[in-house]
Parts: structure tokens; sequence; C-alpha cells
């Protein structure tokens, strides 16, 4: 069974995310909340498309995956306008984003709780090998590349 979100519930979850982001970022790196606001709307109005473009088309592909392949093509050198997006949303520290994305996922897995319990010893198993893989391939990109660039 599907939780269905209206959409004032996508809208205040993306207010409260966008301010904690500044406020965030004001405290941790001492960011004007301010002159990050042009960015952190881009950024909300670049999630609302995302969002829209997830319940429009048909196959099934996710919100997260739509806004980042948005955020992508609008910062594109070869894009027009790419030279403003990336000047405002420049301002807004990446750091700051993570933790009401991290609160808001805590939040979600915490909703299924029922589903992991089902999972039980087979979640373990995955999330070991998804972390041993990702160690594994970062540590190979980073030989490769310090290797590429004679450090090592």
């Amino acid at each position: 069974m599907e939780n269905k979100i209206n959409k004032n519930d996508y809208v205040k979850m993306i207010i409260i995310s966008a301010m904690l982001v500044l406020i965030g970022q004001w405290v941790g790196k001492g960011i004007n909340p301010i002159e990050a606001l042009p960015g952190i709307i881009i950024i909300s109005i670049v999630v609302v498309l995302g969002l829209f473009l997830k319940h429009i088309i048909p196959f099934n592909f996710p919100a997260f995956a739509w806004v980042t392949l948005l955020a992508l093509v609008f910062s594109l050198p070869s894009t027009p306008g790419s030279n403003i997006f990336m000047a405002y949303t420049n301002k807004v520290d990446f750091l700051a984003t993570t933790t009401p994305i991290l609160a808001f996922a805590g939040v979600s897995v915490g909703n299924k709780i029922d589903l992991l319990k089902k999972l039980s010893w087979k979640l373990v198993i995955i999330a070991m090998i998804v972390f041993t893989s990702t160690f594994f391939g970062s540590a190979l990109v980073s030989q490769l590349v310090l290797s590429m660039q004679g450090k090592i």
C-alpha cells in the first residue's frame, strides 16, 4: 500500500527543507541566508519541476532522479541561462542540504519498519555488499586518478 502525499504536503516539505538549508548553512558555514535565498528558490523550483515530471510521465522514474537530471541540464554550459543558474545555486552549500534530506529519509524508513522486519537478515547482507562495493569502487577510482596525475 502506497502512502499518497497531496500537493500541499509537498509544498510544505519543500519550504521547510529550504528554511532548514538556509539556517544550516548560516549556522554552520556563516553564509548569509539573504544572499543564498535566490539559489534556494531556484533549487526549490527544480524540485517542484522534478515532482511534476514524475507525476506526468508514465514510466516509473523516481522524483529524485528527475530533479538530478533537470539540475544537470540546467547547469550545462550549453544551456541558455546556465551561468545565472550556477551563479545563484553555487551560493547554497551542498552539505547544508543533506540535513533535511537525511531527516526526511529517516522518517520515510521509520514509516516502513514492518517491511524492514520482513527483510531481516537479508538486508544486512545486501548492505554489507553495497558498502564494500562502494568502498572498493571509490578506492579504484582514486587509485586511477592519482596514478594518472603521477601522485602515486
